[in-house]
């Protein structure tokens, strides 16, 4: 994750992290260093009403990796989901890369809510310009493009 931030900072980005609920327990030893080096709170829930945004006005996002996609379908319980889904009507340029296993991209729903997040202008790296779902039982996540 360090080497992403500081690749987009070094290409003049000022990058903030959002993450699942699940990412956040997964990296949770690792938020603060996260934090410093975004130079931003990791936010992985909602704000509560009247409280100030601590991220700046976003001129674009990425989600990588996004999984089984409540996304395309409007479903935000997820701060990261609330966050693109709003996006999405700000038109803020979007681009996502999936990260599924195969078993995941065989039920009907994922290539319609690829198909979808394409049709409302979401650059989707999926396929022969993006990511290629791996095998179930054979994940290679230091593969991920």
């Amino acid at each position: 994750m360090a080497t992403v931030i500081a690749d987009a900072q070094a290409r003049g980005m000022e990058v903030c992290l959002g993450l699942t609920p699940t990412a956040a327990h997964w990296l949770e030893p690792q938020t603060a260093e996260l934090e410093r080096l975004t130079g931003h709170p990791v936010r992985s829930a909602y704000k509560l009403p009247g409280e100030p945004d601590v991220w700046p006005k976003a001129d674009v996002i990425a989600m990588a990796p996004a999984t089984f996609n409540a996304w395309a379908l409007g479903l935000t319980r997820d701060f990261v989901v609330g966050v693109v889904a709003e996006g999405i009507g700000k038109g803020i340029p979007m681009v996502a890369m999936p990260c599924v296993a195969a078993a995941y991209a065989q039920h009907p729903q994922f290539e319609r809510s690829v198909a979808e997040l394409r049709r409302m202008r979401v650059r989707v790296l999926y396929g022969d310009d993006g990511f290629a779902p791996n095998p179930p039982g054979q994940g290679k996540p230091k593969e991920y493009p």
